[in-house]
């Protein structure tokens, strides 16, 4: 399945299937909210946003973005990846990941991180799997800004 699989950036064209997928993910977009987004994410020279594409059907995509500090080494940080749940478990999500580390490495990036919800069992299978190794387990704080 995955020699049928191609990779290329996500375009503007791609918002509809992207909701889709969103949803799966869920984090359920509007096409009207996902168009501003792509747009910024094309013109970035930080960010990178990969689409599986399969019998011309884009079935996942991957978000990545390069991540500084001031206290440790530049990063690649995947922000996103989902694999439309009819086509999981057959490699496309390694394909993607795959892309998202080339990129990186091409930006001389060493270190590719993600962060995954505790619920989430299959995605840290499927990350341990691939060769990803579990670093530590944090709390994430947020605050509304009114």
């Amino acid at each position: 399945m995955t020699d049928e699989l191609a990779i290329r950036p996500l375009s503007i064209s791609d918002a509809e299937a992207v909701a889709i997928l969103n949803h799966q993910l869920g984090y359920p977009s509007s096409v009207a909210d996902l168009l501003p987004r792509i747009e910024q994410l094309l013109h970035s020279s930080e960010r990178a946003t990969f689409a599986g594409i399969l019998e011309s059907r884009l079935i996942g995509w991957i978000d990545v973005a390069i991540e500084r500090h001031l206290q440790s080494s530049d990063t690649a940080v995947i922000g996103g990846l989902v694999v439309h749940e009819d086509v999981r478990g057959r490699g496309i999500g390694r394909r993607l990941c795959q892309a998202a580390e080339d990129w990186a490495r091409g930006r001389g990036i060493s270190i590719v991180r993600v962060r995954s919800q505790i619920k989430r069992e299959d995605a840290h299978r499927f990350y341990l799997q691939d060769g990803y190794e579990q670093v530590k387990i944090s709390a994430v704080f947020e605050k509304k800004l009114v």
